[in-house]
């Protein structure tokens, strides 16, 4: 919110719908412009006749739009790999392959992720407390980190089941279902992992995007289970071992991906070009003269922006309040998931005058790149 209209009573928590229709939030401005030449005729005309409302219904309803969105995602990949899951255990019962079965684990144990991750979207509905101002959000960043760790025992129970093999080869039965199971546990975890991921980056979900890796380091799996089986066809017993310790490191690979993504979350990282682009509105802001400070985080599922312009020092209070409102609604309609911005209007320095002395060694003013 505009810091000039911050305090008690005043809460302002705007947000869009996602990356894709960051302008359908909707809000009444009293008559209150975009500026000129900022948007298309086309798009001003649909600004004004569309319904607009900042009103606090209208973001909770969105929150809970998003978090029913990653719940729905949840149990149908839930379902898709508890099915997938049930048919290799048919098929580990009558071929006896104890690569299957440490798939098929491999595999309920994926479905079972959903658990954190659900309790997380769960969280995340619960409104801003005394204590916990700021939300819930954060529920998921650390289903994100348990999500991470779980492909991390994924790894090693790979390379454990790996190496068992390698030194105490196993005859297996029924080659062509064990083939056919290893099929079904690679599309059903391929079919989730693309919907999970999906899902996961329109919502935001960094943690629900490491779930969905995840899922797709056990179609890999799956496949080591194929080619196991094809070699045992071939007379090569030890084919199953070697195809292990390759997809081990198959799942090392995607276990740092999904660790860095969960990483920069928890570090408040944010994509360079969405900042950017934050930049490019505010100084297209008319009034704006330069800027200080730009920062961004997220919470959840949305951003959140602290930002500094310079306004010219003879403005009045009021001219500064509506510079800086004017920001702020240039952030929240072209940025996508900013549910709020706080805007500072500076005075541009002259005559070596420090507007900010009274602080000097009070506050750090961190500066740099990523």
């Amino acid at each position: 919110m505009s810091e000039e209209e911050s305090g008690p009573g005043r809460p302002h928590t705007d947000q869009g719908d996602g990356p894709d229709h960051p302008h359908e939030h909707g809000h009444t401005h009293g008559g209150r412009g975009h500026g000129p030449g900022r948007r298309p005729l086309g798009g001003r005309i649909r600004h004004v006749l569309r319904p607009h409302s900042h009103e606090t219904a209208d973001k909770v309803d969105a929150a809970m739009e998003t978090s029913a969105r990653g719940m729905r995602a949840l149990w149908i990949s839930f379902a898709g790999l508890g099915a997938t899951t049930v048919i290799q255990a048919v098929v580990v019962a009558v071929s006896g392959s104890v690569a299957l079965l440490g798939d098929t684990l491999h595999n309920a144990a994926d479905a079972l992720t959903a658990v954190p991750l659900g309790i997380a979207f769960l969280l995340g509905r619960r409104p801003p407390t005394r204590r916990y101002t700021y939300g819930f959000g954060r529920a998921e960043d650390l289903a994100g980190v348990v999500i991470v760790l779980t492909i991390a025992v994924s790894a090693v129970f790979a390379a454990t089941a790996a190496f068992d093999r390698l030194l105490d080869p196993r005859e297996v039965n029924e080659l062509g279902a064990v083939a056919g199971a290893a099929l079904v546990g690679f599309a059903g975890n391929e079919l989730v992992a693309r919907y999970r991921i999906r899902v996961g980056r329109q919502i935001g979900s960094a943690a629900l995007v490491a779930d969905g890796l995840h899922a797709r380091t056990d179609g890999f799996t799956s496949l080591a289970v194929l080619a196991s089986a094809g070699g045992t066809a071939l007379g090569w017993d030890r084919a199953d071992p070697v195809v292990g310790l390759l997809i081990t490191v198959a799942i090392l690979a995607v276990l740092r991906q999904a660790a860095r993504e969960v990483y920069r979350r928890l570090m408040d990282a944010v994509d360079p070009a969405i900042v950017d682009r934050a930049e490019a509105t505010l100084r297209g802001t008319p009034g704006v003269l330069d800027l200080g400070q730009v920062r961004l985080r997220w919470i959840g599922h949305h951003l959140r922006a602290e930002c500094e312009v310079i306004v010219d020092p003879a403005c009045t209070v009021v001219e500064a309040h509506r510079i800086a409102v004017e920001a702020e609604h240039g952030l929240i309609h072209t940025v996508p998931r900013l549910t709020a911005a706080i805007v500072h209007a500076d005075p541009l320095p002259h005559d070596g005058v420090d507007h900010h002395a009274l602080l000097t060694g009070h506050r750090h003013d961190p500066r740099g790149g990523d």
